[in-house]
């Protein structure tokens, strides 16, 4: 049996956020969907997340309002299915305050690095 397209509870779940986080958040699906149309859409620990293999699949990114964290930023995250290894550190989290046309830029190549090497 297929797995249903989580896209809607995603979407409800952004819709939901708080105006400073909704914002960017609608930012970052667009972002994100359009860099990888291969990843779904799911809910990950009440989060948006984007998944190989389908809504039941492993998570390789998931972003996380600020309200839910009580910070002062949203969080744009990859899991360690994303293998955006670079030597010995690298990033895997990163602090988003807007989408403008650079970040969305960097979001794009990162997205698209993390579903290359993935899996």
């Amino acid at each position: 049996m297929a797995a249903k397209d989580a896209t809607p509870d995603v979407l409800e779940t952004i819709a939901a956020m708080t105006d400073r986080d909704r914002k960017v958040a609608e930012r970052l699906h667009e972002v994100i969907t359009s860099a990888a149309p291969e990843l779904s859409p799911r809910l990950w620990y009440k989060q948006p997340a984007y998944a190989l293999g389908g809504p039941k699949g492993k998570v390789v990114c998931f972003f996380r309002g600020a309200d839910v964290d009580g910070e002062r930023y949203l969080s744009l995250g990859f899991s360690g299915e994303a293998r955006l290894d670079d030597g010995g550190m690298w990033p895997t989290a990163y602090a988003v305050t807007e989408v403008d046309k650079g970040v969305a830029e960097r979001i794009t190549a990162l997205v698209k690095q993390a579903v290359a090497d993935a899996g």
